[in-house]
């Protein structure tokens, strides 16, 4: 039975909470077997999503993401947490580790104590907020704007930008209404210790609600650039898992900063 070396990090972690920031798995393999195979190694781990890691060269690996449910074309956890699993290993010999995904290539460095992301940026244009989605995201008051975001996960993708951060820490979302409307939905405003806050709500790809996610900072980190004027910004995401992180919007492209403390390694045997 084979031995497929097993991870799993807590991206975005704070270092001052303990059990904080992104659960992700990640599984380094020779080669990709079936997608089925893949599709049940992530629901067997039951994390928000499991990164699968082969290599194709020095430094270089293709990298897929699989949630319980599907496999998803961004996820910016699983990525810095496969990187911090191959700098941890020893695998990286150069400055980065690079990998070929659905959304082009992607790159992880070491900054520190910390890794540093470089992801795309994704774009977002105005919306219509729905009483629907308000009602199934359960807050009082209505967002300041709402926008649709480009398809990244397979469903339906909006931004709710929100007046106060007490608007997003409340929310009490109807996830399996949020699935009928096949609707995920970034929830933000401004922080009051950071320049914004957010929580992620995707059950329309299989996750209820992401702990700390790095592809919804790909459309934050964009926009909250260009409303508070400065392309540096700390950020936290405020669910019942939170994280921290620093971003910089770079144009075309935007980079995540943070943390991703190794939690646990072994074997899966398949």
């Amino acid at each position: 039975m084979p031995r497929l070396p097993y991870f799993e990090i807590h991206a975005f972690s704070d270092p001052a909470m303990p059990f904080s920031g992104n659960p992700a798995g990640v599984c380094l393999m020779d080669d990709f077997p079936a997608d089925k195979v893949l599709l049940g190694i992530a629901a067997s781990n039951n994390l928000s999503e499991t990164a699968f890691v082969v290599p194709t060269g020095e430094d270089t690996w293709h990298l897929r993401w699989f949630t319980p449910a599907v496999e998803v074309d961004l996820c910016g956890h699983a990525t810095l947490s496969a990187g911090a699993v191959l700098f941890g290993e020893k695998a990286v010999k150069g400055e980065s580790a690079k990998f070929d995904t659905r959304s082009g290539r992607l790159e992880v460095s070491q900054d520190g104590e910390r890794f540093a992301m470089d992801l795309p940026a994704i774009g977002y244009r105005p919306g219509r907020p729905s009483d629907a989605l308000q009602a199934a995201i359960g807050i009082e008051a209505s967002p300041d704007e709402v926008y649709q975001i480009e398809r990244i996960h397979g469903a339906g993708y909006q931004m709710w930008v929100m007046p106060h951060e007490g608007l997003v820490s409340t929310a009490l979302p109807d996830h399996g209404l949020l699935r009928r409307h096949n609707t995920n939905i970034i929830l933000t405003a401004p922080g009051r210790t950071t320049d914004f806050v957010s929580r992620f709500f995707a059950p329309a790809s299989g996750v209820n609600e992401d702990p700390v996610t790095g592809s919804a900072h790909c459309t934050l980190t964009p926009y909250w650039a260009e409303r508070l004027g400065k392309s540096g910004l700390i950020a936290r995401q405020i669910g019942q898992r939170p994280g921290a992180l620093e971003v910089e919007h770079k144009g075309e492209r935007v980079a995540l900063h943070g943390h991703a403390p190794r939690y646990l390694e072994g074997s899966i045997l398949v």
